[in-house]
């Protein structure tokens, strides 16, 4: 372990008060942070630092999570575009998924997350949905071993229509999973149930899981009332919307994950307020597949937390975190016709506080004293972000994926100015671009 001395940075805390030194320093010593300031640190600070990064123009914030993606579909952008939902998961995901061999999946997730690395994310939610073998999902979690971030691996599973498993099997498979990977890796990586729709998931199994998810302490992550014709398909099976149906099971709560709720009303959310649960929004994803516009604000009016995601690489095309939170605060504006709808402020929060959160962790998601040293800088010296006015501002609005400088976890420089510190990044490019093409060939995809 390391000591590690940030200084003549705008530091982002993201504090109740929503505090910025700018100028501002971080120290950290091993996997903690052990102090955080304005102006010059200390001397004695300076003089015991085994390493100094010279924050001149750079922003500086607690490890940005996205909080919902598919690494598989690293090997699927491009294909799906201009199609809706329904259509883009029987003609191009679903023939793919199916092909995609335990190689081939690991090799995705390598990218998938380095391409995280990059964009600024020292934490991810992995919904995986390849569940073909048992090898498929410990290809991903050997990726994620690999490259040093956190994970939430939350283990798809459906047990009505196409590729469903027998409830039984999703159970033990669960307690593999939650006894070979749950708090590996130094606690980075860590299980979740991960149904993967409401219309593909029956009312006993979804009633079951949700049961060993609390028994367990493990969180349940869903795709729910992303498009309004999967609203229509459980209507069709039970008269009932999605979150009505969640509540009819007596699932919903603080360890609920909710990824989309797009087509929700007053009263459903109402409902996720009153349950405790968190709201996973991906903009980007809604808008490619043409879901419509989440009522992000009135979330928030609620109280009910609200993190982002960029969704899989194959509905956004990339998982460039910190484009979406534009896209996010914008999005917002547009979609309410309030300028003030979401503010820089509020973006923030929703990749860090409430991204710590789908990890289960509540020493993550702020700079301060005792928190893990998980750290995000980001270049602001740039002509598209010059002059910073407000550091705030110029991330949200200004910033992109390759802006991204530094990214630490635990302490551990895995993004070091540009430069992938984890692994031959360009040996993986070529051995993932070779793999694509065979799975592609194989699966009869053009």
């Amino acid at each position: 372990m390391t000591n590690i001395l940030i200084t003549n940075a705008a530091v982002l805390t993201v504090d109740k008060q929503n505090t910025i030194h700018s100028p501002g320093w971080v120290w950290v010593e091993a996997d903690r942070i052990a102090a955080v300031g304005p102006g010059q640190p200390p001397a004695e600070l300076a003089a015991r630092a085994q390493r100094v990064i010279n924050g001149e123009h750079l922003a500086v914030l607690p490890g940005l999570v996205n909080g919902h993606t598919h690494l598989s579909q690293t090997f699927m952008r491009g294909l799906g575009d201009d199609k809706p939902l329904l259509t883009w998961l029987k003609q191009i995901m679903w023939p793919i998924q199916a092909a995609m061999s335990p190689e081939e999946m690991r090799l995705a997730s390598l990218l998938g997350l380095v391409e995280n690395l990059r964009c600024g994310a020292a934490g991810v939610v992995q919904h995986h949905k390849i569940t073909t073998s048992p090898a498929h999902t410990d290809a991903a979690a050997e990726a994620a071993e690999i490259v040093g971030l956190r994970m939430r691996l939350a283990r798809g599973w459906v047990d009505l229509g196409t590729a469903a498993e027998a409830p039984a099997a999703i159970i033990a498979e669960m307690g593999r999973l939650r006894e070979r990977w749950h708090g590996q890796a130094g606690g980075r990586l860590t299980i979740g149930f991960g149904p993967m729709a409401a219309w593909r998931c029956s009312d006993e199994t979804m009633r079951r899981t949700a049961e060993l998810a609390g028994e367990w302490g493990l969180a349940t992550h869903i795709h729910v009332a992303e498009a309004a014709d999967e609203i229509e398909l459980m209507r069709q099976r039970n008269g009932l919307r999605h979150i009505e149906w969640l509540d009819s099971l007596g699932v919903l709560g603080p360890n609920m994950q909710l990824v989309h709720c797009v087509q929700v009303t007053g009263p459903e959310l109402d409902l996720i307020a009153a349950s405790g649960a968190t709201v996973i929004h991906c903009p980007v994803s809604n808008m490619y597949l043409a879901s419509g516009v989440a009522p992000v604000p009135q979330m928030l009016a609620r109280g009910i937390p609200v993190a982002l995601g960029t969704d899989g690489p194959a509905s956004h095309n990339s998982q460039d975190l910190l484009e979406t939170m534009k896209v996010t605060a914008l999005l917002a504006k547009v979609g309410s016709g309030d300028a003030t709808a979401l503010l820089p402020a509020d973006v923030l929060r929703m990749v860090t506080t409430a991204g710590a959160r789908l990890l289960g962790r509540d020493d993550l998601g702020q700079i301060r004293v005792g928190a893990k040293a998980d750290l995000t800088l980001v270049n602001l010296n740039t002509a598209r972000s010059m002059p910073v006015h407000r550091p705030d501002s110029a991330i949200v609005y200004n910033a992109s994926g390759p802006d991204t400088h530094t990214v630490m976890v635990d302490g551990q420089i895995l993004l070091d100015a540009g430069r992938v510190t984890v692994l031959d990044e360009d040996s993986l490019l070529a051995e993932c671009r070779a793999a694509a093409r065979r799975l592609l060939k194989r699966a009869g995809v053009n």
